[in-house]
């Protein structure tokens, strides 16, 4: 280790002599806090720790400095010469220390002053030191308070959102019973009054509206020049009946048969959007929810159904390709494993914001016993010097905005995958952005 030319002198003169130099085994207590000290010492080898105990009845112990090679400790209470020392020094690895004691004598005194002025460098040198180390340790702490204000915040966000579900999982519960009542009620009294219109109604009942606004557009076209239909007519019917011939029942009372289908259509509608906004308020409840209990018989295709019913106003401009293999089930939380997939996707998604044709592709497989998840989109590319923080606490790209860019979403969904047993592998190109997961079955 580089010294400075006065600290360099001191070793030199002061620290070679092999009777006051000793070998200590690692976990040796070269020093007890409080307890008798006359010496100071210089590590010649190896690395050991200051322990701070404190006063009162909790016996709470706090690592307050480490010394390796090149470093000295027992400054205070040799200079000051209490005696006594302020901390436990603990050998972490075997060592090698030598020292000088209050036996010491000052060399060449009448060039370089007393002892006391000669260690005048040992002193400023460890005081620096320790300021530093004081400093990153208050800079830690502040990163550590502000991960549990972040973790604070998001629990209590997740407690609200799980109260708000639980709600709204009783009006929704209300709505699709309801829906399911009227299409009932409404089917029976066609029935019985007029059933040439049953038809129509149950088409839309059935299979709703499966055409594109662009396929509308182009079938009304051509109902309006092989028909000679109105626009409206032809544009309803070609909702209706998106292809192939137009049967002539249909045509009796054109304006009759789309009037019940599209009542018909609408009761579709209803009753989609109800089970829709079950599936959302079944997943919002699981993912604020504090049960992370690990349940056997998970299936990770479900799981990732969840996310992408959670992210759906995320996922409206985006091309989302599944491509689900049949997996065995694992012994998993939902909860944990639905918060791996919304961060992932959530973070593709923010990623996306400027992409022409954003898309994201999810891929299940089983192999080798292990289930392999990969999830990529075609956003910008991620640098090198990115990729290797992606997954440190409190690193973000996030400027602000409703994604909060405390930048704790991906070291958790690190920590999740790892507690599996897992992997988790981030690879970009200027072609697409891959995140691979890996889960053991046991």
């Amino acid at each position: 280790m580089h010294q400075p030319k006065a600290l360099q002198r001191i070793v030199d003169v002061y620290f070679r002599d092999p009777a006051r130099t000793t070998a200590v085994k690692a976990g040796t207590h070269v020093l007890s806090q409080d307890g008798y000290n006359d010496k100071l010492y210089w590590v010649k080898k190896g690395e050991l720790s200051g322990y701070l105990n404190t006063d009162d009845d909790s016996e709470m112990t706090a690592k307050v400095f480490r010394v390796e090679q090149g470093m000295f400790f027992g400054v205070h209470s040799f200079f000051a010469q209490t005696l006594m020392a302020s901390t436990t020094v603990i050998a972490e690895k075997d060592s090698e220390l030598a020292w000088i004691d209050l036996e010491t004598q000052p060399v060449e005194p009448e060039t370089y002053g007393s002892l006391s002025e000669q260690f005048m460098p040992v002193m400023v040198h460890e005081l620096a030191r320790r300021q530093m180390l004081t400093g990153l340790q208050a800079i830690e702490k502040e990163k550590a308070l502000q991960q549990l204000y972040a973790a604070e915040q998001m629990t209590t966000l997740g407690q609200l959102a799980a109260g708000i579900a639980h709600e709204l999982n009783n009006a929704v519960g209300v709505l699709s019973s309801k829906t399911e009542g009227l299409q009932n009620g409404i089917c029976r009294i066609l029935d019985e009054s007029k059933p040439h219109v049953s038809p129509f109604l149950d088409l839309g009942i059935c299979t709703g509206q499966s055409a594109t606004s662009a396929e509308v557009r182009q079938r009304a076209k051509q109902l309006q020049q092989d028909m000679g239909l109105g626009r409206d007519q032809a544009r309803q019917l070609a909702r209706a009946l998106p292809e192939g011939e137009v049967p002539d029942f249909w045509l009796k009372n054109v304006d009759e048969a789309l009037q019940y289908w599209d009542m018909g259509r609408d009761l579709h509608d209803m009753r989609l959007a109800a089970k829709h906004a079950t599936s959302i308020v079944r997943s919002v409840k699981q993912l604020g929810g504090t049960d992370t209990a690990r349940q056997p018989d998970v299936d990770v295709n479900d799981t990732i159904h969840k996310s992408l019913s959670l992210l759906q106003s995320n996922l409206r401009r985006v091309d989302v390709v599944l491509r689900p293999a049949i997996l065995p089930p694992i012994t998993a939380s939902t909860t944990e494993l639905v918060q791996v997939w919304v961060n992932i996707i959530k973070n593709a998604c923010d990623a996306m914001e400027e992409t022409e044709h954003p898309q994201i592709e999810i891929i299940t497989r089983y192999s080798k016993n292990r289930l392999l998840i990969t999830i990529s989109n075609n956003g910008p590319m991620i640098d090198e010097a990115t990729r290797r923080k992606v997954f440190q606490p409190n690193f973000t790209t996030k400027k602000g905005g409703l994604s909060f860019g405390l930048g704790l979403g991906l070291s958790i969904v690190q920590r999740i995958v790892h507690s599996y047993g897992g992997t988790i592998a981030l690879k970009s190109d200027p072609e697409k952005t891959k995140f691979r997961i890996k889960l053991p079955i046991a």
